[in-house]
C-alpha cells in the first residue's frame, strides 16, 4: 500500500512539474513576442503630393536577441515613390540585442482628395535566440490629406434656357508643388443633357486626356451641348480630376454645379450674308444680321443691343452702321431705341433686327470671329472660323511647267490640284522632285497633284515637262484640300489667261 502512495506522488509531483514547465515555456513565448516594440513615425496631417517621410521603429525590451527579422512596410494605396519602387517593401535587418533601438526610413508622397485617411502599415517578423518559433509584431499610422492644392470649378450659369445650345468651360489649375502626372479629367452630365462638341476633344467620351500639370499650369475645356427639361427643374453637373494608377482612376479634385432650368424669353439668332451656319473666307465682304424675338408672354421695352466684336480679322475702317454707333476702344456696336423702334417696344411673339456690314482683313492661323451680343438680360456669343486660302502660281520654261502653291492661313490636308491638259499635248514623264504624287489619265486628259498636307504659311512646288512648248497647256486650273481648321473642303478656280505663263 505505501508503495502505491509513493508512485503515486511521483507521478503528481511529476504531472505538476511538466504542466509548469510547459506554462513557463508559453508566458515566456508570448512575453518574449511583447518584448519588441514597433511603431511607425510620421506626420499625422499633409498636404497633396508633399514628401512625407515615415520612420519605422523598433526596440528590443526583453532579455534575448532577436534575429532573422524581416520587416514588411506598406505605403499607403496611391502613393507615389521613387521610380522603380513598389507601395511594399520587404527588407532584412538581420539581428537585434536586448536594449538595442533602431531605425529604418521611407519616403514617399500621399495622393488623394481632401480629407482622405492614408494608412501605412508595418510587419516585422523575428525568431527569438531561445525559441525555434517565429513571431510577428504589426503596427499602422494614418495621415490625413488636409490640403489638395488643386482648382476644378465650372465656368456655369446658375439659370440655363430650356432646349437653348449652350457652352461652357471647366477650369482647371494646379498650386501643387510637384509635378502631377497621368492627369485626366472626368466629366458626368446631368440627364437631358445632349453633348454636342468640346474643346479640346475628348480622348474618350466623356474623359479627356491632361498629362502633365505643373505648379502654376492649368487650362479649360470648353464643352458646348444642349439640355432640356421643365422650368424650375434642377440639373447637376459634376466633374472629377484625378491620375491612373495600377488601372485605376484616383480622384483628387471633385466639384459640382447645380443649374435651374429656365423658359427662354428673348431669343437671339445671327445670319452672315443670310446663313446662320456661315464660314468665312480671306477678303469676304460680310452682312451682319442679328435678329431677335420675344418668345414670353410680356412685352419688352428699352431694350439696348450690344454687339461687342472681336478677331484681328475684322477690318473696322469699312465698318458701315447706318442704325447704330461703334466704340473703337470696346469694339462695341450699340443700337438704341431712339432709332431701333423694336427695341422701344417689342410685344409678345414680336421679332426685331439689327444689321451693319464689314470686310475682313490680314488674317492669323486659325483665325475666328466672335460676336458677342447682349440684348436685356439675354446674352448670346456667336463663333464664326475663316477658312485658309489656297493660292496657285504657274510657271514655263522652254517645255517644263512649274506648279508653285502656297498655304496661307490654316494647316490644309488632302490637296488637290486639276488640270486638263490640251489635246495636243503629253507629259514627257520628267517629274521633279522625284516624290510627287502626280497622275495623268490619258482618257479625260487630266493631270492631278496631291499634297497630302501643307502646313500654314508653308508652300510647295512640281515641275513636270510637256511634249512641246505651249504658252497655255491648260485653261482652268482647280485647287482643293481639307481645311483642318473650319472642318471644311476649300476650293480656289484659276482661270488662265492667254497671255499668263
Amino acid at each position: 500500500m505505501r508503495k502505491k502512495i509513493i508512485i503515486f506522488v511521483v507521478i503528481t509531483a511529476l504531472v505538476v512539474g511538466l504542466a509548469g514547465l510547459f506554462y513557463y515555456i508559453h508566458q515566456r513565448n508570448i512575453y518574449s513576442k511583447q518584448e519588441l516594440k514597433l511603431e511607425i513615425l510620421a506626420p499625422r496631417q499633409t498636404e497633396l503630393a508633399q514628401e512625407i517621410e515615415y520612420t519605422v521603429r523598433y526596440t528590443n525590451n526583453g532579455e534575448f536577441r532577436l534575429g532573422e527579422l524581416l520587416l514588411i512596410f506598406q505605403f499607403p494605396q496611391y502613393s507615389v515613390v521613387e521610380e522603380g519602387q513598389s507601395l511594399r517593401r520587404e527588407i532584412p535587418l538581420g539581428t537585434i540585442y536586448p536594449g538595442d533601438e533602431k531605425q529604418i526610413t521611407f519616403k514617399g508622397r500621399l495622393m488623394g482628395k481632401e480629407g482622405d485617411i492614408k494608412t501605412a502599415r508595418a510587419w516585422l517578423s523575428f525568431r527569438p535566440a531561445n525559441l525555434d518559433s517565429h513571431y510577428t509584431a504589426e503596427t499602422s499610422h494614418t495621415t490625413q490629406l488636409t490640403s489638395v492644392a488643386l482648382n476644378l470649378r465650372f465656368d456655369l450659369p446658375s439659370k440655363i434656357e430650356a432646349g437653348k445650345e449652350t457652352t461652357f468651360r471647366l477650369n482647371y489649375f494646379s498650386n501643387v508643388d510637384y509635378p502631377l502626372s497621368n492627369l485626366g479629367v472626368r466629366v458626368e452630365y446631368p440627364s437631358d443633357f445632349e453633348f454636342k462638341s468640346a474643346s479640346p476633344q475628348p480622348l474618350e467620351e466623356p474623359y479627356w486626356d491632361i498629362g502633365l500639370l505643373n505648379r502654376g499650369q492649368g487650362d479649360a475645356i470648353e464643352i458646348t451641348g444642349e439640355i432640356k427639361g421643365a422650368a424650375g427643374e434642377q440639373k447637376i453637373f459634376r466633374a472629377q480630376l484625378g491620375f491612373w494608377q495600377d488601372g485605376r482612376f484616383v480622384i483628387l479634385k471633385e466639384t459640382n454645379w447645380g443649374v435651374e432650368i429656365v423658359i427662354p424669353s428673348l431669343h437671339i439668332v445671327q445670319e452672315i450674308n443670310r446663313n446662320p451656319q456661315y464660314i468665312a473666307s480671306p477678303g469676304d465682304f460680310l452682312h451682319y444680321e442679328i435678329i431677335f424675338r420675344n418668345l414670353g408672354s410680356e412685352p419688352f421695352t428699352d431694350l439696348l443691343l450690344i454687339a461687342k466684336l472681336e478677331g484681328v480679322a475684322f477690318n473696322f475702317n469699312t465698318l458701315r452702321v447706318p442704325l447704330g454707333d461703334f466704340h473703337s476702344a470696346s469694339r462695341s456696336i450699340i443700337f438704341d431705341r431712339q432709332r431701333n423702334p423694336q427695341l422701344q417696344f417689342l410685344g409678345p411673339q414680336e421679332e426685331g433686327k439689327v444689321e451693319f456690314w464689314i470686310e475682313l482683313g490680314p488674317q492669323e492661323k486659325n483665325a475666328e470671329l466672335k460676336n458677342r451680343v447682349s440684348l436685356g438680360a439675354a446674352i448670346e456669343e456667336f463663333v464664326t472660323k475663316i477658312d485658309s486660302k489656297l493660292e496657285l502660281r504657274q510657271t514655263i520654261e522652254y517645255r517644263t511647267v512649274t506648279w508653285e502653291l502656297k498655304n496661307h492661313h490654316n494647316d490644309v490636308e488632302n490637296i488637290k490640284v486639276r488640270a486638263v491638259l490640251a489635246e495636243e499635248l503629253n507629259l514627257t514623264g520628267e517629274i521633279i522632285p522625284g516624290d510627287a504624287v502626280l497622275t495623268f489619265d490619258s482618257r479625260s486628259r487630266e493631270i492631278i497633284w496631291i499634297v497630302e498636307e501643307l502646313d500654314a504659311g508653308q508652300e510647295t512646288s512640281v515641275s513636270f515637262g510637256i511634249s512641246e512648248r505651249e504658252e497655255k497647256p491648260f485653261d482652268i486650273i482647280k485647287i482643293s484640300g481639307e481645311d483642318q481648321w473650319t472642318e471644311r473642303i476649300i476650293q480656289t478656280v484659276l482661270e488662265i489667261e492667254d497671255d499668263d505663263e
